[in-house]
């Protein structure tokens, strides 16, 4: 299944389903098939987003760290490993545009 988002102001964002619930779930706590995110709720949808994106990073990062300190070779960038903040900036540029036109935000309609 894919996710489609769509906006008056910008194209559509087409994404695989688990990538596309990952996001939703962090943006809206939910991962609905079908949905809205209303003009109105999008800056605090924004800040849940990016604020998901930065734990994921700390996290990242602490992995790495942790793996440093048992000795082990850790490649700090994976080359096969996709962080949420690739995945989520396509999003995130989407809900920016979004809230300077104060547009709505659907997916699955």
């Amino acid at each position: 299944m894919l996710f489609k988002f769509k906006s008056k102001a910008c194209a559509d964002l087409i994404m695989l389903e688990a990538d596309g619930r990952r996001i939703l779930r962090a943006m809206t706590g939910d991962a609905p098939a079908k949905g809205i995110v209303q003009w109105a709720d999008m800056a605090p949808a924004l800040a849940r987003l990016e604020a998901a994106v930065a734990e994921d990073e700390a996290q990242r990062l602490a992995r790495v760290q942790e793996a440093k300190a048992r000795g082990e070779e850790v490649l700090e960038a994976d080359p096969q490993a996709v962080r949420l903040s690739q995945r989520a900036a396509p999003m995130v540029q989407m809900l920016r545009r979004c809230i300077a036109e104060e547009a709505d935000l659907v997916w699955g309609v």
